[in-house]
């Protein structure tokens, strides 16, 4: 959306690259590519970054290492450098850990972080349904017990509950991104 008088974007569409991160079954996807179409910018989901064989050992249950994760965030880095689109880059991200984050950041700059958080019972029942996606239930536990949530110290995060509807995830996510900005 386009103010016609000045030509330029609502307030809220000029905030910078937003990651929305949590485990697998919290709609990471789902809520990124509407928060993505919402601020007119561009998706990148980063479960497309995988390598084949992460993909393989995930389908298989086997939670990525450290070193399997790093080549994985380095392409997505990439990804959100070479959007080039005028609104912001919003990622679908798990990035359980806050050195995964801060990678992140050194390679993109300052991100909004927008944290899908759920209890254990809620994701695991979503996942139980979820079809045709590499990461299954196998994967919770050990996603859950490599997950550091945000802490304090991480600027620009927006903690929502995953037992909203996404209409409201998304609404909350932009009015805070919204009071962010005009701040």
């Amino acid at each position: 959306m386009v103010d016609g008088i000045t030509d330029r974007r609502p307030p809220c569409a000029q905030v910078g690259p937003i990651l929305v991160m949590g485990v697998a079954g919290t709609g990471k996807s789902e809520i990124a590519s509407r928060l993505a179409a919402a601020l007119d910018g561009t998706f990148i989901e980063a479960d497309s970054y995988h390598s084949v064989e992460n993909v393989e050992r995930m389908r298989r249950g086997i939670g990525l290492t450290d070193a399997e994760r790093w080549p994985w965030l380095s392409a997505v880095a990439t990804a959100a450098l070479d959007a080039g689109t005028p609104g912001p880059v919003v990622i679908a991200c798990s990035t359980l850990k806050r050195r995964y984050r801060d990678f992140l950041r050194e390679r993109i700059g300052p991100l909004r972080i927008l944290y899908l958080a759920g209890s254990p019972e809620l994701i695991a029942k979503r996942l139980a349904g979820r079809k045709g996606h590499f990461a299954s239930r196998s994967l919770l536990e050990s996603q859950m017990s490599t997950l550091e949530p945000p802490s304090e110290d991480e600027e620009s995060v927006i903690r929502v509950d995953i037992r909203l509807a996404p209409e409201a995830i998304i609404a909350a996510a932009l009015a805070r991104l919204e009071n962010e900005h005009s701040v």
